[in-house]
Parts: C-alpha cells; structure tokens; sequence
C-alpha cells in the first residue's frame, strides 16, 4: 500500500519509513508527487497534522499520514508548540535545526526550570474527506541542556536529555530513540490502529 507523507522533512520520513516497515507500507514523501506544502494556522498538533493530511491526499489521490511534532517547553507556557520549526526566525536567524538550538539555548540561558515534553501527533486520512482520521499522539518529558550532546537525529534531539535513559535522543542509536522517542510512541500506537482499522 502507498501512503504520502505529508512533510518534506528527510529525518522524519526515514524514521517514519523504519517504524510503518511492519506494515509492508511504501511511504512517498510529498515532495516526490507534487509542490507546495499545507498552510498550518491553528495553534495545536493535531489541527495542524490534519490539515497537512487533508491537503496531501487531496492532491495525491494517495491516503496520507502527517506528523504535526515541536517542542513543548514549561517555562515558556508550553511554547514554541506548533511553532517549533520556524522557532529560531523570530530571533532573527534562517531557519534551521542547528539554529532552533542556539535560540532556544540563548533564551533559556538565565532559566533554572529546564523542563520540557516532545510531542508527536500522527494523523492518517484514507482521503481527504475522510470523516474519521485515525489520530495518535506520543509524549516525552525530559530536560533541555546547557549545551548540545549527541549527533544522531534531529531538530531538538542534541538538547533533549531523558533522565531515564541517561542521554539526549542524538546520542542514542536509531533503533532506541525510535522505540522511546515521542514521534515512536505515536507511530506505534498509529500502527496498531491501522491495522485495525486499514488493513
């Protein structure tokens, strides 16, 4: 089965891929089939991961599974929140993932209150008026560093330490971060609702 993922982002579809093999899923980047990206102007995961899912399979045919993922971070109210890719912009910097760091780095430097919670909501839609996306939502709380450990990953893994497991998601192999990360607990929960409901 084809399934368009609605994001051009290289990291997430190659841990996307990995984790729906089970499935026999052939997951194609939007990229790959058309140009463009959904306009994302609500303020919470899933609003925004629908959205993105709606408008890959309107323009695909293809059913389509969108992750709408950031960082949720407690001193600041829960922000950057949906804001998280383009965090680094309103500091004035291109938007990158080494830049997202150094930003979020800089404005927490004075905050004793490192606690933070990666979120993943996974939104699959068999087309784009479907009346019932299958949603999955996967959290992990940790602690924002002082400084970047780790190169494996992305976006905010360097910074995202996991008192449990010891170490920032970019120091962990891809096969563990996989298995406990945020995006990892909501494709397994969206594994289990695809097969029974899709397959």
């Amino acid at each position: 089965m084809k399934i368009v993922l609605a994001s051009n982002n290289k990291g997430k579809l190659a841990e996307l891929q990995s984790m729906l093999e089970p499935l026999g899923v052939e997951l194609i980047a939007q990229s790959q089939l058309f140009a463009g990206e959904a306009e994302e102007p609500y303020h919470t995961f899933v609003e925004n991961a629908l959205a993105k899912a709606r408008f890959a399979a309107e323009r695909t045919g293809l059913p389509a599974i969108a992750d709408d993922a950031g960082m949720c971070v407690e001193a600041f109210g829960g922000l950057p929140g949906v804001q998280t890719a383009y965090y680094c912009t309103q500091f004035g910097y291109e938007k990158s993932d080494a830049n997202n760091v150094r930003a979020l780095l800089e404005q927490m430097q004075d905050i004793d209150n490192r606690r933070a919670t990666m979120v993943s909501t996974l939104v699959a839609v068999r087309s784009a008026l479907d009346p019932e996306p299958l949603i999955a939502v996967g959290r992990v709380r940790g602690e924002i560093l002082r400084e970047p450990k780790g190169t494996n990953g992305f976006g905010f893994d360097p910074i995202m330490f996991i008192p449990e497991l010891g170490n920032t998601f970019a120091q962990l192999p891809p096969v563990v971060k996989n298995s406990y990360s945020h995006r990892g607990r909501a494709t397994q929960q969206m594994l289990d609702m695809l097969r029974e409901n899709w397959f």
